[in-house]
């Protein structure tokens, strides 16, 4: 997941001035001086970005101010559970399609539809990606890109080690057979050819899929049992054994943000994350990267990756200025200088109007993360059920576990039980 170090709040606005706020007709005079809040995780990268969008707007909206917060990706969704819990929620805030539902059935976010199209400028978006933010029929997000999960890998140093890259189609034995040889030949010590995957959520879907099995059913209970997480801890436990993949004391140091992933600390050469975050990893990591898909499943196995909103804008239902803050999102989504702006940092545009015109001028980073959404995109399978209520516990969960079979205190079986049991206990709480 996507994360930035810095702890930081910036008010980014214009002078106050007396003219009507742009788009927004005659207000009275109380209500001249608009101030928005915005909240988002995600590296320094992203931050520079969200802010030269909120510095372009606020150059016709002389009257409004924009303060920005951003958090990494774990103290963001902590940070937003309070506010929500205190009615001090950010007016426009960055939503993940794990947790919308759960926000939306609570009524803190904002239904949208009765602002679309006037205010909410969706006219280029597929019937998809508009369905891809609906909660029980009503609009509670929009989209800000389309990703996929994605291995980002060191490019500059496979091909200097003289090792193949890898490429669609590798299973799972033979990207662990090339985290192996990276291991042996790079010959530093405390690296490794791969992070530690065993304590990730995203990795460990898609290898359910690829089984025809899911993290969650419909009816919001695991889909896996026993047998099937000990075979997946089984795997990275083998996976350390072999030096292929990272110790459990070196793994620790990744927080879930890009600047303490172990692929920008120097200490692997593949990492798992998703394919927008290209940007803010290369951003950090003065080698040449790549993208790959994650390991296939096999001779029959079914497709385990699937498009998703990268991200998506959402609007709190506590807020004070909706419709000046569902201008903001739309802005930001569907306006081609915004586009340019933004590139695809937050995923390839769902916007076809604003992919139009930022395709053209991306680099080469930009073109790799449209290229690689290219290639999978006749190789995914459906968008699974949305997590239910408790998931982000579940996420922790397993990454304990991971790391208690990777110091020993517990063995793949003996820890597959107690994963499926505490996730069947969380869930069943709610």
């Amino acid at each position: 997941m996507s994360g930035f170090a810095l702890s930081r709040r910036s008010l980014i606005g214009a002078g106050i001035g007396g003219a009507t706020l742009a788009g927004l007709g005659g207000l009275p005079a109380a209500a001249r001086e608009l101030r928005l809040r915005m909240f988002w995780w995600g590296a320094k990268e992203r931050a520079e970005r969200t802010d030269k969008v909120n510095q372009l707007y606020l150059s016709s909206h002389p009257d409004m101010t924009i303060a920005g917060e951003t958090l990494g990706w774990t103290d963001y969704w902590a940070r937003l559970a309070t506010q929500t819990a205190g009615r001090n929620a950010p007016d426009v805030l960055q939503m993940d399609y794990r947790y919308i539902f759960e926000y939306a059935r609570r009524g803190a976010l904002l239904p949208l539809d009765a602002y679309v199209p006037k205010a909410l400028n969706l006219t280029d978006f597929s019937p998809a990606a508009v369905d891809s933010g609906k909660v029980d029929g009503k609009i509670y997000g929009v989209s800000l890109g389309l990703n996929s999960t994605a291995m980002v890998y060191d490019k500059g140093l496979i091909q200097s080690l003289g090792l193949k890259e890898p490429i669609w189609n590798m299973t799972w034995s033979e990207v662990g057979d090339l985290a192996a040889e990276v291991t042996k030949a790079a010959k530093r010590d405390g690296f490794t050819g791969m992070e530690d995957g065993g304590g990730n959520e995203p990795l460990l879907e898609v290898w359910l899929a690829q089984r025809g099995k899911s993290l969650y059913t419909g009816e919001g209970k695991v889909g896996y049992d026993d047998k099937d997480m000990a075979e997946w801890l089984a795997f990275w436990s083998d996976m350390r054994k072999r030096g292929a993949s990272a110790a459990p004391d070196v793994q620790a140091l990744d927080r879930g943000e890009i600047d303490s992933n172990l692929l920008s600390l120097g200490k692997v050469a593949m990492t798992f994350a998703h394919s927008n975050q290209l940007v803010g990893f290369q951003a950090i990591n003065k080698s040449k990267l790549g993208l790959s898909t994650f390991p296939d499943g096999g001779q029959g196995a079914k497709p385990g990756q699937y498009l998703k909103p990268a991200m998506m804008w959402s609007v709190s239902a506590q807020s004070k200025q909706a419709e000046a803050a569902v201008q903001l999102v739309s802005y930001f989504i569907a306006d081609t200088e915004a586009g340019k702006l933004l590139g695809v940092e937050r995923g390839v545009p769902a916007s076809s109007a604003v992919r139009n015109v930022v395709t053209p001028s991306l680099d080469d980073l930009g073109r790799a993360m449209v290229d690689y959404i290219s290639l999978i995109s006749d190789k995914v399978g459906p968008l699974p059920p949305p997590p239910p209520r408790g998931a982000g516990e579940i996420q922790s969960v397993l990454r304990r576990v991971n790391e208690q079979v990777g110091f020993g205190r517990l063995t793949p079986a003996n820890g597959a039980k107690q994963f499926v049991a505490e996730a069947s206990a969380v869930l069943a709480r709610g």
